[in-house]
């Protein structure tokens, strides 16, 4: 008996070895022609066997692909389509760096970071203190995601100015929305969606009590 751990080692496992022997043989093959007639009936084989949707348009193509992967590229027969090279199949994709972007400020993140980056490089002017004012009220919703007990504006001051590099300075005159006022705010966008998901979803049919049949016959007291 011979195990499968002793035979050639299976290139394309989703077509599995009995498709890898056609291979072998179509490339025993002497005569071209019957080799490219070959070939065809083994790309119908393993059309079935493919997981892939024929409507797709490279279909056909990945299969052609495959059978010249399974040979090594080493079948030599006339192709429909471009025959494939081993470098640019085998080769490896290009490194993918990661970001190095540090986000300094986690309760606020990444996007509040590059608009205070942003803002700093504008000229002062009315415009950029309504902004201010503007980032500073949403830093102070976002900081209630994380700490939902009360948040100081001097707090908020504090960490706009790090966040600036002392670029950008919130007047202390200007006093930003309660905490009370902005969770109420949210609990009220909250209820809100949820209505309106109420309201989205289609009504299911109530479904109708069957009643039951009561048998036709009455008991009839014997003793009366």
């Amino acid at each position: 008996m011979e195990y499968n751990t002793a035979k050639k080692k299976i290139i394309t496992k989703e077509y599995g070895r009995n498709i890898q022997q056609m291979v072998e043989y179509l490339m025993s093959i002497q005569d071209r022609d019957l080799r490219n007639q070959q070939a065809k009936s083994v790309i119908r084989t393993m059309a079935c066997l493919s997981n892939g949707s024929k409507k797709t348009a490279d279909f056909w193509q990945k299969l052609w692909d495959e059978l010249f992967v399974i040979s090594d590229y080493r079948l030599d027969i006339d192709s429909p389509f471009p025959i494939p090279a081993k470098k640019d199949v085998v080769s490896k994709p290009n490194h993918i760096n990661y970001p190095d972007h540090r986000i300094h400020a986690p309760a606020y993140g990444k996007n509040i970071e590059k608009c205070i980056h942003q803002l700093a490089t504008e000229a002062d002017s009315p415009k950029k203190e309504n902004t201010i004012k503007e980032i500073a009220t949403y830093m102070k919703i976002l900081y209630l995601n994380y700490n939902r007990d009360s948040v100081s504006d001097d707090l908020i001051r504090d960490h706009l100015h790090l966040l600036s590099k002392g670029k950008l300075e919130l007047d202390k005159e200007v006093v930003l929305p309660s905490t009370k006022s902005l969770l109420a705010k949210e609990e009220e966008a909250d209820a809100g969606k949820k209505k309106f998901k109420a309201q989205a979803k289609p009504a299911q049919p109530s479904k109708k009590k069957k009643k039951k049949k009561k048998n036709g016959y009455k008991f009839q007291n014997p003793m009366i």
